[in-house]
C-alpha cells in the first residue's frame, strides 16, 4: 500500500494537478478573505475570528476533492491498467486506502498554509491573542474529517465511470447533498427537520466547530467515509468477479 501511496503523490506532483489544486484553493480562499468585499472579508467583518474561513472552505472543497479524485480509478479504468493493479498482491482494501490517503494527504498539504491565518488574526485582534483558539482547532479537527468524506465519495465515485467528467458531477452532486442537502431539506420536515439535518456533513461540522469534539461527530464521519470506501471495494471487487 505504501508503494501504491508514493505513486499517487508522485503522480500529484509530477504533473500540475497537485500544484494547481494547492494553488487554486489557497488564491480562493485568500481572495474572498482578505481582498474582495463581502460577508467573507475578515478584515471588514470587525471580529478576530476565523468563521469565514471555516464557512467558505466546505463549498471549495466540494469542487476541488473531485477535482483530485475524478481521475483515481476511472483513468485506470480508460487506460485499461485496472487489471493490472487488480493483479499485483495487494488486497482491495490496501489499493482503496492508497488512493483514498494520496487524494487526502494532497488536500491535507493544501490545508497546511491555512495556519497562517490564526497568527495574522490573532495577532489583529484587540488586545491581541484575543482568538478563541478551542473553536478554531475544533474547526480544523472538523475540516479534516470533512475532507476526509469528500474524498472517500469521490475516489468512491471514480468507480462507477471510466469517464472523469462523470465521475466529477457525481462527486459534486453527492459531496453537496450530504454537506447542505439534508439541512436545506429539514425545513421541510417539520418536528423531524432537526433529526433529519443530523445526518449531513454541515450539521456534524458546525457541532466539532464550536471547539467540542463529540465521539457522536467523530463517528458519523468514520462512519460515512468507511462506508463509501467499502462501496468502492464492492465495486473493485465486482470487477473481478
Amino acid at each position: 500500500m505504501k508503494a501504491l501511496l508514493l505513486r499517487e503523490i508522485k503522480s500529484f506532483f509530477g504533473s500540475p494537478i497537485g500544484y494547481l489544486v494547492i494553488a487554486i484553493f489557497l488564491l480562493l480562499n485568500g481572495l474572498f478573505l482578505w481582498v474582495f468585499e463581502g460577508e467573507f472579508n475578515i478584515l471588514k467583518s470587525g471580529f478576530a475570528d476565523l468563521s469565514p474561513f471555516f464557512t467558505l472552505a466546505p463549498w471549495i472543497l466540494i469542487f476541488l476533492i473531485p477535482a483530485v479524485t475524478m481521475r483515481s480509478f476511472s483513468d485506470e479504468k480508460k487506460q485499461g491498467t485496472i487489471e493490472l493493479m487488480l493483479t499485483k498482491p495487494l488486497s482491495t482494501w490496501e489499493i482503496v486506502n492508497g488512493k483514498f490517503l494520496g487524494a487526502l494527504l494532497l488536500i491535507v498539504i493544501a490545508i497546511i498554509p491555512t495556519l497562517i491565518y490564526v497568527f495574522v488574526i490573532s495577532d489583529l485582534g484587540n488586545p491581541a491573542g484575543n482568538l478563541d483558539m478551542g473553536s478554531t482547532m475544533g474547526s480544523y479537527f472538523g475540516l479534516l474529517f470533512l475532507i476526509a468524506a469528500y474524498s472517500a465519495i469521490g475516489i468512491f465515485t471514480s468507480t462507477l465511470s471510466d469517464n472523469q467528467i462523470v465521475a466529477f458531477i457525481i462527486a459534486v452532486f453527492l459531496c453537496f447533498v450530504f454537506y447542505y442537502g439534508f439541512e436545506g431539506m429539514a425545513g421541510f420536515m417539520g418536528s423531524f427537520g432537526d433529526l433529519f439535518s443530523s445526518f449531513g456533513f454541515e450539521y456534524h461540522f458546525k457541532s466539532m466547530s464550536r471547539g467540542v469534539l463529540d465521539t457522536r461527530d467523530i463517528l458519523y464521519f468514520v462512519s460515512v467515509t468507511l462506508a463509501f470506501l467499502a462501496g468502492t471495494v464492492y465495486q473493485l471487487k465486482s470487477l473481478k468477479w
